[in-house]
C-alpha cells in the first residue's frame, strides 16, 4: 500500500496538473492545494484565484479536487493489482 506521503504528493500533483492545464502559470494569482490523508481519509481543498475569462476558477478548483481524489483511487487500485 502507498504510504501517506505518496498519497498526499499524488493528490497535490494531480490537482495542480488540472489547474495548469486550464490556465497559464503566469495567469494564476494564487493557488493553494491542501491535502491531508489520515486514518485512510483523504481531504483535498483547492483555492484558486485566477481570471475567469478563460475558465471559471471555482469550477476548475472543483475539477482539480476531483482529479486529486481520482489519482489517489488509481494509486490504490494499482497497489491492489500489484499485490494480487
Amino acid at each position: 500500500m502507498p504510504d501517506d506521503e505518496t498519497v498526499v504528493q499524488t493528490a497535490a500533483e494531480a490537482a495542480e496538473g488540472v489547474v495548469f492545464s486550464r490556465y497559464r502559470q503566469s495567469d494564476v494569482r494564487d493557488l493553494d492545494v491542501t491535502v491531508t490523508f489520515e486514518d485512510g481519509v483523504l481531504e483535498v481543498d483547492v483555492y484558486l484565484n485566477a481570471p475567469d475569462e478563460d475558465a471559471d476558477p471555482e469550477t476548475v478548483a472543483d475539477e482539480a479536487a476531483r482529479a486529486a481524489q481520482d489519482a489517489v483511487d488509481d494509486l490504490f487500485d494499482a497497489a491492489d493489482d500489484d499485490a494480487a
